[in-house]
């Protein structure tokens, strides 16, 4: 029997990676605030790409999101990806990592999205790094360095 699937133009990529983590599996997730309608649950459930499921604040101004592992993690790869469908916006995100169970946290990087829909929604990165025993990751996220109001959002939060 033939195995076939139809792909459609707007179909989201789905699943971890093999060498990625199970977030739910080894770390409690922090979150400043969710939308109920796009729970922090979103940016964990494998679903990538454009339409992919995401999570957004339940309120404007800057966000935070913090992993505290349940043993201290060795972390290589940072996977990231944000969607804005509807606002053009400059969401801005920093990286830390603490690895003394969240009492300092170290910034490993700040990375700026621009968004201008219809054209310019999705933005994907990955980040090798080389971090032993991190207790703590957090993320801080303001959705709109231009002042606006608007909401964070985080489509997917992988690490390797």
């Amino acid at each position: 029997m033939l195995r076939k699937k139809i792909l459609t133009t707007h179909q989201t990529r789905s699943g971890r990676g093999a060498a990625e983590k199970d977030i739910a599996a080894v770390a409690t997730v922090l979150v400043s605030s969710e939308d109920p309608r796009h729970p922090i649950d979103y940016a964990f459930d494998g679903q990538r790409g454009p339409g992919a499921s995401r999570w957004i604040a339940a309120q404007s101004g800057e966000q935070a999101l913090i992993l505290a592992f349940d043993t201290p993690q060795t972390i290589r790869k940072i996977l990231v990806e944000v969607e804005e469908p509807e606002i053009s916006r400059t969401q801005e995100m920093a990286v830390s990592i603490s690895q003394d169970g969240g009492q300092t946290y170290r910034e490993l990087m700040r990375q700026e999205y621009n968004f201008s829909p219809p054209g310019t929604t999705l933005e994907h990165e990955e980040w090798s790094i080389k971090a032993d025993a991190v207790s703590h990751l957090q993320l801080r996220i303001k959705p709109d360095k231009g002042g606006k109001a608007g909401r964070a959002t985080l489509t997917t939060l992988a690490l390797e």
